[in-house]
Formats: structure tokens, sequence, C-alpha cells
């Protein structure tokens, strides 16, 4: 069965390597991914995948499907294809979606005499914006339900397990004042700046007194229109992050009461606005990221095991409802660093090739070995519910 699989990758390598480079020269930001997504689910229709699309509120999503005609355990796929402002695909996603699409195609040519269904999920807009993290809607939705175990390979400097990830919530704090002739009658006015400046000042004293593994960062966006009216409107992004939902939930809730005594102050109105779905921490699997780390040792891809910092990813949501892997793939320099030209430059290169290819033959082989092997896969799902459990209770 590897065998077949691995054929299949190495016949096809010139094909997935050419859309993956194409995806890269046409960088799409979060939920405007036309292209990388026609592109991908063709490809798995023209595979003999079913194919659903417009999913859970993200236009550019998509669901494809294959199921054999015999039983057996559900293994998903997750493609991410956004790209970032300004920088393209400096995260490398082109590799991401077309490793996962490359991996699940290969699969099926094994599935009929295995039993199973294979499923990937397109997923928009992991690196947020407005209406982002489409892996949240998704599992609001009740779509990973009727999976088994969720995977995925992220590109990076080094091959790691899954790493640690941070919750995030991504809003924006809105000051609401009355506008004045800075000179003539400032004293008529509600200067929605000074609310806004009251706030920033707020977050500083705020970070004394937040975990050191919490994290408050923001932006101000619309800060007013001239220096000689006073502002009666000024709007902020931020990004909150800690190490648990419940945590995070604490957090934003400490952020939302600085912004409320910030409008107290200046006599202004405030609103505190969700842009995206909320993101949750990664429930990480021991036993599924030791199979990850067999399989890349068997594809001759060692693994690191420093945990190289905190991220977010929308991801984490997945694990909260199946065992799911979230592991780095090795695609050049030991220096490169994500969001970066750099990084953007290495992911159309030919490491960058190399790692999808590695990508989705370890997918693939970790695919075979849990269907053929349902006590493996059974423990892998037992411990992803004690897990659940220490975060939920029963």
């Amino acid at each position: 069965m590897n065998n077949k699989v691995l054929q299949y990758i190495d016949e096809n390598r010139d094909k997935f390597i050419r859309i993956s480079h194409e995806i890269h020269a046409r960088p799409e930001l979060g939920n405007e991914e036309y292209f990388a997504s026609n592109l991908l689910s063709k490809t798995l229709k023209d595979a003999g995948f079913s194919i659903e699309r417009d999913i859970a509120g993200h236009e550019t999503g998509f669901i494809a499907s294959y199921e054999s005609e015999k039983a057996g355990p559900t293994i998903a796929y997750l493609a991410e294809y956004d790209a970032l402002p300004g920088l393209g695909h400096a995260c490398g996603h082109n590799i991401i979606g077309t490793s996962s699409v490359l991996s699940a195609i290969a699969l099926k040519e094994v599935i009929d005499d295995l039993g199973g269904v294979i499923q990937v999920f397109g997923t928009p807009a992991e690196e947020g914006g407005v209406n982002g993290s489409a892996k949240a809607s998704y599992v609001k939705a009740g779509l990973f339900n009727d999976s088994d175990v969720a995977l995925m390979i992220h590109p990076g400097h080094e091959s790691f397990r899954t790493v640690p990830t941070l919750a995030v919530d991504v809003f924006e704090v809105e000051f609401f004042g009355k506008t004045a002739h800075a000179s003539e009658n400032a004293h008529n006015g509600i200067n929605a700046l000074d609310a806004m400046i009251s706030f920033f000042n707020g977050i500083g004293q705020l970070r004394q007194h937040i975990k050191k593994t919490d994290k408050v960062h923001g932006v101000i966006l619309d800060g007013g229109k001239s220096a000689n009216i006073i502002p009666d409107y000024t709007k902020a992004r931020f990004y909150t992050r800690a190490i648990s939902r419940k945590d995070l939930d604490v957090l934003t809730g400490k952020v939302d009461r600085v912004a409320q005594g910030a409008s107290i102050t200046a006599g202004a109105e405030y609103q505190l606005n969700h842009i995206q779905n909320g993101v949750n921490e990664f429930i990480r699997n021991t036993f599924l990221d030791d199979l990850f780390e067999k399989h890349a040792i068997m594809h001759n891809e060692p693994i690191l095991h420093d945990d190289f910092g905190f991220g977010s990813t929308d991801t984490g949501n997945v694990s909260h409802i199946i065992p799911t892997i979230h592991p780095h793939i090795k695609m050049g320099s030991s220096s490169l660093v994500g969001h970066t030209v750099e990084f953007r430059e290495a992911a159309k290169s030919a490491h960058g090739d190399h790692a999808l290819l590695q990508g989705a033959k370890i997918m693939a082989t970790m695919a075979i070995e849990l269907i053929e092997k349902p006590e493996e896969l059974q423990r892998i799902k037992h411990l992803h519910e004690t897990l659940k459990e220490n975060i939920y209770g029963d």
C-alpha cells in the first residue's frame, strides 16, 4: 500500500509542484482565494472526489470527499491557501494546500482496498481578517464531527512535531464622540481620540497585571481627520492571546473593561466588535505526533524536539473536536522566519518543493497505518477524549 501511494506521488510530482507555484504566483487574501480554491478543488474533482463549495459562510471554502465501498475511518486533510497582505505566500500556504491535496489523491489509490473515507477541507483565511479563520466556522457548523482524525503539515525552518499555540481573539475597539472646532468651541466636543489614548494607556497599565503568557497588541486604524477638529470617531484593532480559551476569555474581558473605562473618562460611547472567529489553543495529541515522527523518519526527515515559540492557528479549533496534527517540515535555511520575504521566496524554491512532496508522503503513509491498525487509531482517539475532559470536564 505504501509503495503504491509513494509511486503516485513520485510520478505526479511535477504536476503538483506546478500547482503550488501557480498559487504562489497569484497570492490571494483570506476569503478572496478564488484562483487557489478553484484550482485545488478542480484537481480533486478530476481525481474522482465529489466537491461541495461555499462552506459555512466562506465562499472560497470547499469540502472534497471520496468514500470507498468498504467500511473504515474518515481521514480529513486540511488545506490552506490564503496569502498575507503585502507579502504574498510568506507563510507557505501554497505548499500546505497542495501537499494535503496531493496526499489525499495518493491515498485514494489504495482506499478502495483499505476501506474508509477521505475528506479534504479547503479552509480559507487562516491568516485572519474580516470573517477570518474559516476552520472555526467549520467547527461551529459541526463539519468535523464525523471525521476521525485531521492531518496537515506546515513548512518551516526546521521539522518539528506539533508545537504549542495560543488562543487568540481579534477585535476592533471604536469610540464615538462629538465633533467641534478645536479652538473656538472645544468645550462643546467629546474627543474620541482622548478616549482612544486613554484606552492605550490603560492597556499599558493592564500589561503589568496579566499572566506572562498573555499577550495584548494593537494599532490605531483611525485617529481623526484634522488637528483643528475634535475627533468624533476613532478605531483600533487589537489581538489578545493566551495559553487557553478559558484564560483568553478572561483577558479579553479585561480589555473590554479598559475600553469601557476610557469611554467614561472621555464622555464617549464605545463598541468592541470581534471581526473574526475566535481561535482556540491546540490540543496536542502525543500518540498522533509519535505517528507523525515515525513516518517522517521513515521518509528520511529528521525531527527536532525544540519548541520555537508561540503563534496561533485556527487548526487549534479543529483539535478541540478530533485528534489533529500541525507539525512543521523543513523547507530551507534554519534562519528562516515566517511572514518575511525570505520565507516567501523559500515557498517557491526547490527546498519548498521538496517539503511539499515530503509532507504528502508522510501524511499518506500515516493515513494508511491509521486505517490498517484500528487499535492505533482508537488509542489516539481515547487520548484525545481524555485531553478534552481535562479542559472541559466530563
